[in-house]
């Protein structure tokens, strides 16, 4: 995907931030806490931290969480969502914190939007030593035969490259690092999956997909042909057609820790 592209996707999500709120799910708490198990203290930012899915989840995990969300928008329903954290409008190229300020920083279906190039730095920048970065995303567990199906026919704009687990372990094994050529500010990866799920009827689990940055750039009459086609889908299969039923799905986790002081130093040496 281009920078426009990039940036026409990652700045979709206002229109939609009510419908993002309502719809899209929260993250499986033993993912959250093996995102946390290494941060040396409780002092957690949740970057692009949207409507306040992940924010949620932190607060109730007993962390000092902040947010920090660029939308207008979303930034208001995640003030609406958790009004007790401290929510901050700004972005991964601008962390409005000061040094060493965290102990970790976690990023729920966010971190592909990052210009790691310039939010390396700065999330290096307000981590303590031995800090944390990790990335969130939900994906679809594509194991279970009707879920591999709904991926298929829903296509790549409502279910892309990371919304699965097989290829979300390809595309996120090396996001930390900058695309153009600058020196990493973290450690080797660790990559793991948690089970999850969500409770959705056909209709709402249409809403859901909806919310997609794919989705919710596309021309109108694509959209509805494409939502026809998903409602479709649902309404043939007996797992999804009368009621409600669970979404099998993974929280999925790229974990990794900030590179020491002196580390940097000798990587700055060497180049």
């Amino acid at each position: 995907m281009g920078h426009d592209d990039q940036l026409r996707h990652s700045s979709s999500f206002g229109a939609a931030a009510t419908a993002y709120a309502e719809h899209r799910p929260d993250y499986a708490a033993d993912a959250v806490r093996w995102a946390l198990a290494h941060a040396p203290g409780p002092r957690v930012l949740d970057l692009g931290a949207g409507t306040g899915k992940l924010t949620a989840g932190l607060r109730a995990a007993g962390v000092d969480v902040s947010a920090v969300e660029p939308d207008p928008a979303m930034l208001a329903e995640l003030r609406r969502a958790v009004p007790d954290v401290r929510a901050l409008p700004g972005s991964a190229e601008a962390i409005p914190l000061p040094d060493a300020s965290v102990d970790a920083v976690l990023a729920g279906n966010a971190m592909h939007w990052f210009d790691m190039a310039v939010a390396g730095p700065e999330i290096a920048r307000v981590l303590a030593p031995g800090g944390t970065l990790a990335g969130l995303w939900n994906v679809l567990d594509d194991r279970v035969d009707w879920v591999a199906e709904l991926a298929r026919v829903s296509g790549s704009a409502a279910v892309g490259p990371r919304d699965t687990p097989a290829s979300w372990r390809v595309e996120t094994a090396r996001m930390h690092v900058p695309t153009n050529g600058a020196a990493a500010r973290f450690e080797r990866p660790e990559q793991a999956e948690f089970p999850h799920g969500q409770r959705r009827t056909a209709d709402s689990l249409v809403a859901t997909l909806a919310t997609r940055a794919g989705m919710l750039v596309m021309p109108a009459e694509e959209r509805d042909a494409t939502l026809g086609r998903i409602r479709a889908f649902l309404a043939s299969r007996p797992e999804t057609a009368a009621g409600e039923f669970t979404l099998p799905m993974l929280t999925c986790v790229l974990r990794v820790r900030r590179r020491s002081h002196r580390a940097d130093a000798v990587s700055r040496a060497a180049r």
